[in-house]
């Protein structure tokens, strides 16, 4: 169920887990950036919310985006509970997408302590940080009624011999 204002009635409790997304269908739609922000970020997932219902997708935890950003461009990545779509957009993650979850309470001003917390946690326990998704679980309007902000940073890691052998 996806809220009138676009935020996920329901999402994964991922809170401190590691979560194996390797080849998991997805909808992954590009969207513009500018320095590491979105541009039109609610008309993209307007749009992505319209091509899923066109086709008739089914996702996991409807209306629940997991948003990378870059320096021009970056994508927002919906999860699907089968991969079959004649659409370009639909795709398997990558075999290797593992992601460390930590749910941060707060708006997006207060995030950086938890992400400089979340990678700290990752090269103690030897693994080599990746790319950042961000999942907005609560907007401003809804926040309130939902006992605040909330965004699930979730980052993606690799093994690492050289910082396993560090820590260890």
């Amino acid at each position: 169920m996806i809220l009138d204002c676009g935020c996920p009635g329901e999402y994964p409790d991922w809170q401190g887990q590691d979560v194996d997304l390797a080849l998991q269908p997805a909808h992954v739609l590009p969207i513009a950036s500018f320095l590491f922000m979105p541009l039109a970020y609610e008309v993209y997932r307007q749009r992505q919310q319209e091509e899923i219902d066109a086709l008739g997708l089914e996702e996991r935890w409807p209306g629940f985006a997991l948003t990378r950003t870059g320096l021009l461009r970056g994508r927002v990545i919906r999860l699907l509970t089968h991969g079959e779509s004649p659409s370009r957009h639909v795709q398997p993650l990558p075999g290797q997408f593992t992601l460390q979850a930590t749910l941060h309470e707060g708006g997006i001003g207060s995030v950086r302590t938890s992400v400089r917390e979340q990678q700290m946690g990752l090269l103690d326990r030897g693994r080599l940080p990746k790319e950042m998704y961000m999942a907005y679980l609560t907007c401003p309007r809804c926040a309130e009624a939902r006992g605040g902000e909330r965004i699930l940073l979730l980052r993606r890691w690799q093994p690492s011999p050289r910082l396993a052998s560090r820590t260890g």
